[in-house]
Order: structure tokens, then sequence, then C-alpha cells
């Protein structure tokens, strides 16, 4: 009986803890990050030195650490144009990732946010009020937000996964905001089967806490789907991010995933503790015979 006790205390605490932190994950907004200030000073120093008529710039990573292989084979004939081509390449790939503004920025379950103290222009553009700090994100479809002057065949390929983010966005909010109800309805029957030391009720509880697992388990799958489906969405110079640009999820994210690990871990308490109920014999009367007080 008192391991019993132990076991559905210890799960209802675990799960009262895995309320705190999803509710947590859910009110924040460091789901993933972005920092771009490697690359934008990376575009200043080439903005810099571009404009200078008497400097031509060669980045040092386009440069070889050694002399390639003799090959008699091959010319200097032909190993300078392609070296020129190669070159020219990583040169315009520079230019355009530079022509358009990266920043660093933070994105929840409910907005997205430019981070504080990172790029002092946007700082100064928000203390002006020419940009807001947070936009919402959204959950419904708008086509205000396609891009313009774009081939037909590319508009209606942006579309089609514009559609299959904001359901991946529908599912990341929908199983999560499931998976807290489902896990604070099983923590008021534990509660309640607790006070009144019905097993049946324990049981229940241990069972609605892995069903609200589960669906935490898919709303961070779908999470981690939707990142990865817009990094690769197509065409990659208006959706794609830069190699110096880091990016990665923040601690949001870590406190879903832990919230998930303790809901699941008093599941399982929680429906083990039953049996170890030791059960009660039943005393049997001894029949009374004919006349035999």
């Amino acid at each position: 009986m008192a391991a019993m006790k132990l076991l559905t205390s210890t799960g209802l605490f675990l799960a009262f803890s895995a309320l705190g932190l999803l509710a947590m994950a859910i009110c924040t907004d460091y789901w993933y990050e972005t920092d771009a200030r490697r690359h934008r000073e990376r575009c200043k120093n080439y903005a810099n030195k571009r404009n200078d008529p008497g400097y031509i710039y060669i980045t040092n990573h386009n440069l070889p650490l050694r002399m390639p292989p003799r090959d008699r084979s091959m010319t200097w004939g032909a190993v300078l144009p392609r070296a020129k081509r190669y070159l020219m390449h990583a040169s315009s790939a520079l230019e355009s990732h530079c022509s358009r503004q990266y920043n660093s920025t933070i994105s929840g379950l409910w907005r997205k946010c430019h981070r504080l103290g990172f790029d002092q222009d946007t700082e100064e553009l928000i203390t002006k009020g020419i940009i807001e700090r947070c936009i919402p994100v959204k959950y419904h479809y708008t086509s205000s937000s396609l891009p313009r002057n774009l081939p037909i065949n590319v508009t209606k390929t942006i579309r089609q996964d514009e559609w299959h983010a904001l359901h991946l966005r529908r599912m990341t909010a929908g199983f999560l905001g499931m998976a807290v109800s489902i896990i604070l309805f099983g923590w008021i029957v534990g509660v309640l089967g607790c006070c009144k030391q019905h097993d049946l009720m324990q049981y229940v509880a241990g069972l609605l806490f892995l069903m609200g697992g589960t669906c935490c388990i898919i709303s961070l799958c779908t999470c981690v789907a939707g990142i990865n489906f817009e990094l690769s969405r197509q065409p990659q110079q208006v959706y794609g991010l830069p190699e110096d640009i880091s990016h990665g999820y923040g601690w949001s994210m870590f406190c879903a995933w832990g919230g998930l690990g303790l809901t699941l871990l008093a599941g399982f308490l929680c429906t083990l503790a039953p049996s170890l109920n030791s059960p009660r014999t039943a005393v049997q009367k001894p029949r009374q015979e004919n006349g035999a007080v």
C-alpha cells in the first residue's frame, strides 16, 4: 500500500511538472533561433571593399591551401578559366545573398521577433517605430505573403508550399493544446483517485498521461518537420538561409521535450501503481448446519 501511494504521488508530481514545462514552452518564443551577425558583418566588409576602386577583393576561402598536383594531361590554359569561373560564381553567390537582408530572430508558436541587441540598425528602426519587434505567426492562409513578379509555375509551387507549411503549424499548435488538456484532466483524475483511494481512477490517470504524451510527440515531430520544410522550400534565394547564419532550436523547444519525458514517466508510474496493491482476501463465514447455532 505504501509503495502504491509513493508511485502515485511521484507520478502526479511529475505530471504537474510536465504541465509547467509545457505551459512555459507554449507561452515563450524561443522555439527556433537565428543569428545573422556574422553574415551581416561579412556583407558589410564585402560592400566596403568592393566600393574601393583601387582594391581587388578575393575572399580567403576561395584561395587554395596548396598548389594542385601537376597533371601532364591538363595545361594551365585549361586550369585558369575553370578557376576564374569558380571565383566569379562564388562572388555572384555572395552578392545575391547580401542583396537580401537577414535578421537575427526568435520564433515561437504565436509570434516571430527580432532578437534584442543583435542588430543595431534594426534596433534603431524599432526605436523609431518604423518596424515592429514582433509579428504574429499566421494560422490562416493569405495571398499577400507571396512574392511578386514571379513566373506562374513558381507562384503555384509557393502557394502549395504555403498550404503545407500552414497545415504543419496548425498540427503543432493543435496537438500541443490537446496534450496539455489531456494531461491536466488526467492529473485531476489522479488526485481524486488518491483522495478516495480508488485504484481504477489512478490507472485511468496513467492512461491519460500516456495519451497526452502521444499527442505531445506528434506536436513536436510536426514542429521539427515544419522547420525543416521551411528551410528546404524553393526557391532557395527566397526561403533558404546562407551558410554563415547560425540557426537552431531554443530552450522553449527543450522545455517541451522535457515535459514530454516527464509525462511519459508519470503515465508509467501511475499505471504501475495499482498493480502493487495487495489483493484483499475474502474471509468466508462457516456455513450453519441444520438447527445448529
